[in-house]
């Protein structure tokens, strides 16, 4: 696959530069100054308004931990691609399980209006135009609290569980960290629900018993490690909120809302929160989906030499968790978000229509 253009022209943006590190320990400390936790809440909301994602610091939450599913998904992900292969469920529109490199294409590439939109962007801050599917596998882990309630008009997107053989330990680890990022979502969920002006539970009542998802994604360095490889191309997600721990290869990149385009750096301990689909539906807009990207650069060969020289994986990992709505809720901009513009561009409509609708338009949604 011939390698994209990387944009050119003036310094390179950093998150670190424009995210402050929002630390929730002032929210979870009981005891905690009630000034201090309603600062925090506004502040987040306007974090959220601004650009469309946070860097957080969670006191519950170990970066040892994060290594730790990091080095078993770079074993998975080493695997010979027919064994990965068993562990695939196109059926179910790749909502559990293994799936492959090049099964997802991103939105862009079929969707005018947002190839227009990266051609109107500056070239400092233009996005990689996608030209074909994007050259990264995922895992996806379907993320049990409880006996989750029969769901039959999604029974594909509320499926069991895939274990992949010979991991011992991946079900434990899969459910440990995945229940961790999300603690930490449903902490800022309740925090921005107040600087919103909403109640405390506006947004987790409505995450019970949904479809959230372990979705660690892996990308073949040694493989595709040329300035400009696209691993996912230019897109918002479709969910409610995303979350990300630390990843060993730079390349992220974010939009935020003012159009510039900034370099994911997360501070060691700290996660990566990013708004989706949902959420700018429950906000009708006044939050948007964040725009991002995975691309190759000079810093991602940079670390690609060390990983070599240090004998480590070239497999890039995302520690990715996909929160969402519940299924059966009906998506529509709450509390005072709902005006007439707003409810008219924003329709009230199921969370999984709403997420069947994306699948297909990403070419994941079963045949």
């Amino acid at each position: 696959m011939t390698a994209a253009t990387i944009p050119q022209g003036g310094e390179e943006l950093s998150t670190a530069a424009v995210l402050p590190v929002v630390d929730l320990s002032v929210y979870l400390n009981d005891k905690g100054n009630q000034s201090a936790k309603e600062t925090l809440c506004t502040q987040m909301a306007e974090l959220l308004k601004q650009s469309g994602c946070l860097v957080v610091r969670d006191p519950r939450v170990d970066t040892n931990d994060n290594g730790q599913f990091m080095d078993m998904m770079e074993r998975y992900f080493e695997r010979g691609a027919d064994e990965k292969l068993v562990d695939t469920r196109p059926e179910l529109s790749y909502q559990v399980g293994y799936t492959p490199e090049g099964a997802e294409v991103p939105r862009v590439v079929k969707d005018k209006q947002m190839q227009e939109m990266i051609l109107s962007q500056p070239s400092s801050h233009k996005a990689v135009m996608p030209v074909g599917a994007d050259i990264k596998c995922r895992y996806m882990w379907p993320l049990r609290r409880e006996e989750r309630q029969v769901q039959e008009r999604f029974e594909e997107l509320n499926a069991e569980c895939v274990s992949p053989q010979g991991i011992p330990e991946w079900k434990s680890q899969m459910d440990e960290w995945g229940e961790k990022l999300l603690r930490t979502v449903e902490t800022v969920s309740e925090i921005a629900a107040v600087g919103f002006g909403l109640p405390t539970t506006a947004f987790t009542s409505l995450m019970q018993n949904a479809p959230h998802i372990l979705a660690p994604t892996g990308s073949n360095l040694e493989r595709h490690g040329q300035v400009g490889a696209c691993y996912a191309g230019f897109h918002s997600d479709l969910n409610f909120i995303t979350i990300h721990g630390k990843s060993r290869f730079p390349g992220l990149f974010v939009w935020l809302r003012d159009g510039r385009r900034a370099s994911v750096s997360i501070p060691d301990g700290c996660l990566l929160l990013q708004a989706g689909m949902q959420l700018e539906w429950l906000t009708g807009g006044a939050v948007e989906a964040g725009m991002h990207e995975v691309v190759c650069t000079e810093a991602t060969q940079n670390a690609i030499a060390r990983a070599k020289a240090a004998g480590r994986s070239l497999w890039r990992v995302s520690s990715t968790v996909f929160s969402h709505i519940s299924s059966n809720q009906i998506l529509q901009p709450l509390g005072s978000f709902g005006t007439p513009q707003a409810n008219a561009k924003y329709p009230a409509t199921y969370a999984g229509d709403q997420v069947r609708k994306d699948l297909e338009l990403i070419s994941l949604k079963a045949k």
